[in-house]
């Protein structure tokens, strides 16, 4: 099951998504007001719709498949590979937090800042928590994922480097995204056998297995837990591996025109356009 959230004359919605259109669920009597709602409702009841009415897919803009997360957390340095040498495996991951605003859809042009020429692109698996839990046990992890989506860290480097704290340049206005929906976690049932490839112009730039975590997606569930409850619609961000804008001689960034796809098998192909704020 994919499920998407979206804006249709000016008015937004969500659903499943039915080969090339989507199954309406917002549209019901009742139905909870977005699919983060519909998480949390369908986690407590245990139980899905199943009829609604029909929109062509071609017909809606896309928004990312939880266009208001009450958290996203965010990972780096969590692979092993060939460019991290011969440096010992980190005790605890990097992390940080982005906000939602900083998130579009697939399909809608990621924003440049005006401020930086050192815009920066970052292929990663999602995790969207569908069931509650604080302290949640490494062993019961899996059962608190609603399902997984793709995701573009877009990264603006200088101001990221203003300080030991990433939050500016994580949090530049629609400068990362997610999408195109959300595959539900029952169609994938081991995350660490998906493969993450990600193109700029064509051109792949990023390639690893999610079985080359250094922190697995039940360690980070577990970890998270731990400090702050997980609710339905949070996201947690993998990570990415070497080969992103910054990591490359010459270092390569992003200019407006730049076509960015990530692309995870059986779960999506998130393409986004670059444009200048």
């Amino acid at each position: 099951m994919r499920l998407v959230s979206f804006e249709v004359e000016g008015r937004a919605g969500y659903g499943i998504v039915e080969e090339d259109a989507i199954l309406r669920l917002d549209t019901l009597a009742g139905a909870p007001v977005d699919l983060k709602a519909a998480l949390a409702g369908w986690a407590a009841t245990g139980r899905q719709p199943a009829a609604g009415t029909m929109i062509a897919l071609d017909e809606v803009d896309l928004l990312p498949p939880i266009p208001n997360p009450g958290k996203i957390l965010c990972v780096a340095t969590n692979f092993h590979e060939a460019a991290r040498g011969d440096a010992p495996d980190p005790e605890y991951p990097l992390t940080f937090v982005r906000f939602a605003e900083s998130f579009t859809g697939h399909g809608r042009p990621l924003l440049r800042p005006s401020v930086s020429g050192m815009y920066d692109f970052e292929g990663e698996l999602a995790v969207v928590i569908g069931r509650p839990g604080r302290r949640i046990p490494r062993s019961e992890a899996l059962a608190h994922v609603a399902g997984y989506a793709c995701l573009n860290d877009g990264s603006v480097r200088d101001w990221q480097k203003h300080s030991t704290q990433f939050t500016a340049g994580k949090n530049f206005y629609r400068s990362g995204s997610i999408g195109p929906w959300m595959v539900a976690a029952d169609a994938v049932p081991d995350p660490a056998a998906l493969r993450l490839e990600t193109r700029v112009n064509g051109t792949v730039m990023q390639r690893i297995g999610m079985d080359a975590m250094i922190f697995d997606i039940p360690w980070l569930i577990s970890y998270f837990s731990t400090f702050t409850p997980l609710a339905p619609g949070d996201i947690i961000a993998t990570g990415t591996p070497s080969g992103f804008g910054s990591s490359r001689t010459p270092q390569q960034f992003l200019s407006a025109g730049d076509v960015i796809e990530v692309d995870i098998p059986s779960v999506g192909c998130l393409r986004n356009v670059v444009s200048d704020e």
